[in-house]
């Protein structure tokens, strides 16, 4: 039976599309601009290493290593980034058609991504405005640790317990930021409670004894014990003293605040705290008439 003629069309032109020979010239050509375009790219990724080693020898001294990170970071996505258009251009594709398709997928990705474009702008805002470096000791939205690398997205932080901690930039840029190692030098106050009947001055003399002979502390600006609050029970003292070394903070709060104590307990000086005494109160009654029941007959309603 004859086909009609077309289907026979149909089938003769399916049969020239896929026939061997146009098949084996397709993959040898798709095989030829894949392994064009992945030479093209690898040029620009050893090109992008080149770079980035010598910048790493020449600015390692000159620069501070946020500033290397962040240039590192610049550099790598701009280079990589014209490798990608230009190995896509000379595996035979239409590079300006594709910028336009990502110029009108770019909106619809944009509200998408916004949390992550937000976060990256902080990112660059962070390295602009600097609260901290890498390195510093910082506390961002009550964590602390130390800055261990800033990308575009995230402030990556080490704790003091071995965890990392990934915080995003733009909670960077909306909280407040404490960095312990910004400034030089940092003051540690030990609060600690005396009798009332306990002097004052002697107190004094023991509490500036522990950090004067010490030489982890600095001698100006000088130490002090300070009387923060006086209790009912108790005076609130408090001693501050400056640290040469301000990485040393959180050990050296430990040690003084043990030092501390044990001065004040070898001196025999008095540390009470606010407590309440019960006293045993007698308490008198006195004793009543008994209450007489009623005689008067009860006479029901009928």
């Amino acid at each position: 039976m004859n086909s009609p003629p077309l289907l026979s069309a149909l089938l003769q032109r399916l049969a020239d599309v896929f026939s061997v020979n146009r098949l084996s010239d397709w993959l040898s050509i798709a095989v030829l601009n894949a392994g064009l375009a992945v030479c093209v790219f690898g040029l620009f990724y050893v090109v992008w290493r080149l770079i980035n080693r010598i910048l790493r020898s020449q600015l390692s001294d000159r620069i501070d290593r946020t500033t290397a990170a962040m240039l590192e970071t610049a550099i790598k996505t701009t280079l990589l980034g014209i490798g990608v258009l230009v190995a896509l251009s000379a595996a035979g594709v239409q590079t300006a058609a594709v910028l336009t398709s990502l110029g009108v997928l770019s909106l619809t990705i944009g509200f998408a991504l916004k949390d992550t474009l937000s976060n990256m702008i902080s990112g660059f805002l962070v390295f602009v405005d600097r609260p901290f470096t890498i390195d510093d000791l910082v506390e961002i939205d009550g964590q602390y640790g130390r800055v261990d690398r800033i990308t575009l997205r995230t402030t990556r932080i080490i704790t003091v317990d071995g965890r990392m901690l990934a915080v995003p930039n733009s909670i960077v840029m909306n909280k407040t930021v404490t960095s312990y190692t910004n400034v030089p030098h940092l003051r540690i106050d030990i609060a600690v409670t005396v009798a009332v009947t306990e002097d004052l001055d002697q107190v004094r003399k023991i509490l500036l004894r522990l950090v004067k002979e010490n030489p982890t502390y600095l001698d100006d600006p000088k130490p002090r014990v300070v009387v923060v609050k006086l209790n009912d029970y108790n005076v609130a003292i408090e001693l501050q003293a400056w640290l040469k070394n301000e990485r040393e903070h959180i050990q050296q709060r430990f040690d003084l605040r043990e030092s501390v104590f044990k001065a004040l307990t070898d001196a025999n000086v008095e540390m009470p705290l606010q407590t309440i005494q019960l006293a045993p109160h007698s308490i008198q009654m006195q004793a009543t008439a008994p209450q007489t029941q009623s005689t008067r007959p009860f006479k029901s309603k009928e």
